[in-house]
Order: structure tokens, then sequence, then C-alpha cells
């Protein structure tokens, strides 16, 4: 270990040993950006900056399991990243694919898709659809979501979609839906129905927004924008988020 590795184990133990477990975070959100600055800043192809992100993921996972955090939700493909050239969207896609089936094959984590898999190449996302389906239902396991296919918008629209059909087979009409909707309503129909909105949301590579991510989830949330680009994260980065949000005096609604 060389005396910048020691420095950085001395300093996370530290962290750790002044970390309140009781007020970390039970939901955190990651907005894992920085892959291609990475991969240039790194004289790499885009390939291999895409592979070293969804690689983070593991790590960041067994970082958060360590803490005893319940729910991880990653953001790993925007609906405006599927607008990207065909090579760039295939490298993402195939890194996306190897991550999904990492993680449905560990066995120690229950595995959700988050987002509208009719915007994916069919054959791409058949494929997730299996490896996710494959993951154990386990109310005891970490619960990890994927965002595939995601953005704050498309959620939102394909919720009140969901919504008028399934009052439509009632056989409501808009004037009675429309006298009727309250908050919950609409929380019914979401693509997180049924999980903890997240406490905690990561932004990487030093960007200073929320890009749509669970517009609806978080407006209770907490943030923390780290300037480190997403491949290079390290779990003293990880320690220094918690640290931050266990500090926090929340207040909802304020």
């Amino acid at each position: 270990m060389g005396l910048s590795d020691l420095a950085y184990a001395t300093y996370e133990r530290r962290i750790l040993r002044g970390l309140d477990r009781d007020r970390l975070p039970c939901h955190v959100g990651a907005i894992v950006d920085g892959n291609r600055r990475w991969a240039k800043d790194a004289r790499m192809d885009l390939e291999q900056g895409y592979a070293a992100g969804a690689a983070k993921v593991d790590e960041f996972l067994e970082w958060c399991h360590e803490l005893g955090v319940g729910t991880v939700t990653f953001w790993v493909l925007s609906t405006d990243n599927l607008q990207r050239p065909g090579r760039e969207l295939a490298s993402i896609l195939d890194a996306v694919e190897a991550l999904v089936g990492r993680l449905a094959d560990d066995g120690r984590w229950q595995l959700r898709l988050i987002g509208n898999l009719e915007l994916l190449p069919q054959d791409s996302a058949d494929r997730l659809q299996r490896a996710a389906e494959a993951t154990p239902c386990d109310d005891g396991l970490l619960q990890v979501n994927v965002c595939v296919g995601y953005g704050g918008r498309q959620e939102l629209t394909d919720a009140m979609r969901s919504l008028l059909r399934a009052e439509s087979r009632k056989g409501r009409t808009l004037e009675e839906v429309a006298s009727t909707l309250v908050v919950d309503d609409i929380a019914e129909h979401l693509y997180t129905k049924g999980q903890p909105d997240p406490d905690l949301v990561i932004r990487t590579s030093g960007e200073q927004r929320l890009s749509g991510f669970l517009l609806w989830q978080s407006v209770h949330s907490e943030f923390y924008f780290s300037d480190v680009l997403w491949p290079a994260f390290r779990r003293v980065d990880l320690l220094r988020a918690m640290r931050s949000y266990a500090a926090r005096e929340r207040r909802f609604g304020a």
C-alpha cells in the first residue's frame, strides 16, 4: 500500500468513527455522471469509460451494504442518452446489460428496473428484463433500482397515462377522475410504487442539477454534489456524502 492509499485508509477510518449510524440515509439515489469525461482524460475509448462506470456500481453497492443502506437507485441510462450516436448507445447498452447481469447473478440484491423499457431496442430490453426477473424476491435484501430509459418527465407522463387507463377500466369519466384526484393517486402509478423516497441523492462529475432524476420522489431529498467523475468515485467520497447528510437537519416542506 502506497503512502497515498495509507492516508486515505486512515481518513476513511476517522470519518467512519465519527458517523452517527442512526442518522444515515435508508435510500440513496446516485446520478452516475462523468463516464465520458473520465475516458477522455484517461485517453481511453468510450466503451472503456462506460465499462468502468458500470464496474463502479458494484463497488458502490458494497459500500452501501456495509453502511446498512436499504435501497440504492442508480441512473445509468436516461431518455436523452437514447439519442446518442449508434455506436456510443451500443456501448452504453452493453455496459448496462453486463452490469444488470452481474447484479442479478450476485444473489444479494433484489433488482428492479426503473424506466420505460419500450424506448430501448427490443432485444436489449428483453435481456435486461430476464436478468431482473431472475433475482431473488426477498424484502430482507438490499433493493437495487437501475434506471434504464429513464426520464423524470417520462415517468410522470407514464404515471398519468397508467392512472387514466386504470380509471377508465372502472368506467369513470375524465371529469370524475379530475374531481377526486389526489397526490397519492399519482404516486401509486410511479415506477417506484411501494418504495420509500430517496433520503439522499448524490451526483458526481461536478454538475449541480438533477436533470430530471426522480422528480416526484426527490421533493424532500437532501442533495450532495461531488466533483469526482463517477469511475473515479471512492469509498471515502461516499463517506463524505454520508457525513454531510448526517450533519444536516432535515426540514420537510420548509
